[in-house]
């Protein structure tokens, strides 16, 4: 199945990546991965920990969002802010929107019973709640920092395509298995036999990067002020979240012998710089787990000992490493930046 989005020129200019991810959604794609066998060797350790974290009242939101199909829009939602804030704003959503995005998910599959009762019973709808502020405190909340980390990565990488190719590059480069840009259409093979088409009238789209939605691409045709599309993450931005897990902190990344000549921070600095060149002093920080002033500092040590070179864009400075600092990580120069 194929689904059409139809740009216009007032389409394509106000067309933008997501600094952050949807928490919800990510959630939701957080949700179908653990229910799902694929991708054992980036996941296979993140399933195995949250499930011991799991309570048996995260079955709720288990049941609401399958392994695929649709879900509930109102526990999907495509908000911004922290998984917090967002997780707040959904005990707010209003009875009626809640019975008819139940209603719209029983049109494809059978809904659980308990449902039927869900939009009147307060008791039921604030245990939901519960179990969705449960799901996400276990499945997203220990890992957010690297889940931002690597999404503003992919940000990152996209910018620099824009600033290179135009917006054509920055869509063609998406996600090439499942989206092709055809202009003025992007198409997008889904495995939700979801197809149809969309025409953007002016409102352009948001793009947001997912570290767990690797299968597929999918859109909130609904979303304000603009549609929503989420694509996977590239391979070249998600080296962090392989390593999230609370019993691999930073030290133990970093190689051996690098860690021992340069110390364990600053060479988690090197290394996050190797795993995602032309990161930000920001997202560098996120990366390595520290903070902006003690990533800038390490930052400048590592360029003034010639390993790393930064450029600058307006006000950001971006880090990338040299050839020199290629050949002292022993990883191929081209796969890290412009080294000099």
């Amino acid at each position: 199945m194929v689904y059409r989005i139809h740009f216009t020129v007032e389409d394509l200019a106000r067309t933008r990546v997501a600094q952050s991810p949807p928490p919800l959604m990510e959630l939701a794609a957080s949700v179908r991965t653990l229910q799902t066998r694929g991708h054992p060797a980036r996941f296979g350790a993140w399933k195995r920990h949250v499930r011991t974290g799991l309570g048996p009242q995260a079955r709720m939101v288990l049941d609401l969002i399958p392994p695929s199909g649709w879900a509930p829009t109102f526990l999907t939602r495509t908000d911004a802010g922290s998984p917090r804030e967002v997780l707040q704003r959904v005990r707010a959503t209003p009875r009626s929107q809640i019975r008819k995005d139940l209603a719209h998910v029983a049109q494809s599959h059978p809904l659980p019973a308990w449902t039927n009762h869900l939009p009147s019973d307060s008791t039921l709808l604030n245990q939901l709640f519960d179990s969705l502020e449960h799901v996400c405190t276990v499945l997203l909340l220990e890992h957010w920092q690297q889940i931002v980390g690597d999404t503003s990565a992919d940000r990152t990488m996209r910018m620099r395509q824009l600033l290179d190719g135009g917006m054509e590059r920055l869509l063609m480069g998406l996600y090439p298995r499942r989206i092709r840009w055809n202009p003025p259409v992007l198409e997008l093979a889904t495995l939700s036999g979801f197809d149809g088409d969309l025409h953007l009238e002016g409102r352009g789209l948001l793009l947001t990067p997912s570290v767990f939605a690797l299968e597929s691409p999918s859109i909130d045709i609904d979303a304000r002020p603009q549609p929503v599309l989420r694509y996977p993450i590239s391979e070249q931005a998600s080296g962090s979240f392989r390593c999230a897990l609370p019993e691999s902190p930073p030290e133990r990344r970093a190689r051996t012998a690098v860690s021992s000549l340069l110390g364990p921070t600053r060479a988690a600095v090197l290394e996050a710089i190797a795993d995602h060149p032309g990161c930000t002093t920001k997202q560098l920080a996120t990366l390595a787990r520290i903070t902006s002033p003690s990533a800038s500092e390490h930052a400048t040590t590592l360029r003034s000992a010639g390993l790393i070179h930064t450029t600058r864009h307006r006000n950001t400075a971006l880090h990338s490493l040299t050839t020199l600092g290629a050949a002292f990580l022993n990883v191929p120069p081209e796969t890290t930046g412009q080294g000099r």
